[in-house]
């Protein structure tokens, strides 16, 4: 079984894809750490992620990379952001997703193009999303705790920034994708929001099977 999960920023798909994969038993990728890795490269490489070029050159890394806590940055996020729309880097990284999704077993993925590019074909897709203001206040708080001093308003005007950029570029947008379920958590908390969302997954499935 192949699960999509798909949302912007904090918006708590990670959450939800990671409780999904315990709940089911299947393995989990955070895909949006496969770009902060390309971002981390470039910064590593003294490369301008700008540059498609560039960004492509820093798309090749080995896999502990992800293990690296610098990938959880806000500036490695701020990276990613600017390195994902790079239609050249999203191809460099396509095969990558999608072998993980598609292993024997399945896999629960979340990102912001796997209902849509990644795994279409996935048995069930959940869009998460939530208000900015709530999104700036769970970011602002992730990353208060790791000491950053940051005004809340610098975080809002980051996540507006990021979703412009992740909503507006060329290669795979995001964007819902016409089968997926829609879960709000703006006012859930997390464990209202997972049984949400293990609803949401059954209901497809249930659906799907009905229709074979």
């Amino acid at each position: 079984m192949i699960i999509a999960v798909d949302g912007p920023a904090a918006s708590g798909k990670g959450t939800i894809a990671r409780a999904l994969a315990r709940h089911y038993h299947l393995p989990h990728l955070d895909t949006g750490l496969l770009y902060r890795a390309v971002g981390e490269n470039v910064r590593r490489m003294e490369l301008d992620p700008t540059r498609e070029a560039d960004a492509v050159a820093a798309s090749n890394f080995e896999d502990d990379l992800l293990d690296d806590p610098a990938l959880r940055s806000d500036e490695a996020g701020q990276l990613a952001s600017i390195v994902s729309a790079h239609p050249l880097v999203r191809a460099a990284l396509l095969q990558r997703q999608r072998k993980f999704a598609h292993q024997d077993g399945g896999a629960v993925l979340d990102g912001r193009d796997i209902g849509t590019v990644i795994a279409p074909d996935a048995d069930a897709k959940l869009f998460v999303k939530a208000t900015p203001q709530i999104r700036a206040r769970r970011r602002h708080a992730e990353l208060k705790e790791k000491g950053s001093t940051l005004s809340l308003d610098k975080v809002l005007a980051d996540i507006r920034a990021r979703d412009q950029r992740d909503m507006g570029r060329d290669a795979a947008p995001l964007v819902m994708a016409a089968d997926a379920g829609i879960l709000d958590t703006s006012f859930l908390s997390i464990e209202a929001a997972v049984k949400r969302a293990i609803e949401l997954v059954e209901r497809q499935r249930q659906l799907k099977a009905a229709k074979v």
